[in-house]
C-alpha cells in the first residue's frame, strides 16, 4: 500500500477502498444494516377441541391404575432364548441326548467368581487343550451371576460372564474349533453353564 500523503489517499489507495466498500452493506439512519426482506411465519395452527367423545382422551384421575397393555411390549429375547433357537450344527440325534442331559461332558472348567481378565485366558486354554484331547463334548460353567446395584445411572447386567461366554466361544480363535453351544440341562447348572460341542481334530 502507497504512503498516504499530506492531500489524502493515493490513487492506488482509493481504488482499494471503492472495492472494499463496493462489498458493504450500507447502514440506514438509525445505524441498523438493512436486511433483505425475511418473509414473517404465519402464527402456529391450533388444534381445535376435540368435538366427539371418540376424540377425547379418556378420563384419568390421579392414582387410578394404567390400562397400559404391557404384554404388547417389544422385549430384546434373552440369552437363552437365542441360543434354543440357533440352528444345530451338530448330529441331530446327537444334540437332542444332550439337550436331554443324556450325554455326560468329558472336561469341564469353572470359571464361576473370575473376572472377565481371568475368565478368557483360562477359557482359552481349557477349549485348546480339549481340541487337542479330541474331545467333542465339554462344560463350561459360568454361573447365573448376581442382581448388582452399583447405583450409578448405567445399570449392571447380571451374568456378565454368562453373557460373555458365548461371544467368546464364537470369536476367533475359538470359533474355528467349536460345532455348537447350548444352554447346559439342569443336572449339568442348566443356566448357568454352557455344552459345548467341539469339531473333530484334523
Amino acid at each position: 500500500m502507497a504512503k498516504r500523503g499530506k492531500r489524502g489517499l493515493s490513487s492506488e489507495d482509493k481504488a482499494l477502498w471503492e472495492r472494499v466498500a463496493a462489498t458493504a452493506n450500507p447502514m440506514d439512519r438509525r445505524g441498523a444494516p438493512k436486511i433483505a426482506d425475511i418473509p414473517v411465519p404465519s402464527k402456529p395452527q391450533i388444534r381445535p377441541e376435540p368435538t366427539t367423545t371418540a376424540d377425547r382422551l379418556p378420563a384419568f384421575r390421579l392414582g387410578e391404575k394404567s390400562s397400559f397393555n404391557s404384554g404388547t411390549t417389544n422385549h430384546s429375547p434373552t440369552l437363552s432364548a437365542k441360543l434354543a433357537h440357533a440352528p444345530v450344527r451338530m448330529d441331530h440325534g446327537t444334540h437332542k441326548r444332550m439337550l436331554r442331559g443324556k450325554l455326560k461332558p468329558e472336561a469341564r472348567i469353572d470359571l464361576h467368581g473370575m473376572t472377565l481378565s481371568e475368565a478368557h485366558p483360562a477359557l482359552i486354554g481349557f477349549i485348546n487343550s480339549a481340541y487337542d484331547r479330541n474331545l467333542r463334548l465339554v462344560l463350561i460353567i459360568t454361573g447365573k451371576g448376581k442382581d448388582r446395584d452399583s447405583g450409578g445411572p448405567i445399570p449392571i447386567r447380571r451374568g456378565v460372564l454368562k453373557h460373555q461366554v458365548p461371544g467368546w466361544l464364537t470369536a476367533p480363535p475359538l470359533g474355528a474349533l467349536i460345532l455348537d453351544i447350548r444352554e447346559a440341562h439342569q443336572r449339568h447348572g442348566g443356566g448357568g453353564a454352557y455344552y459345548v460341542y467341539m469339531k473333530r481334530r484334523r
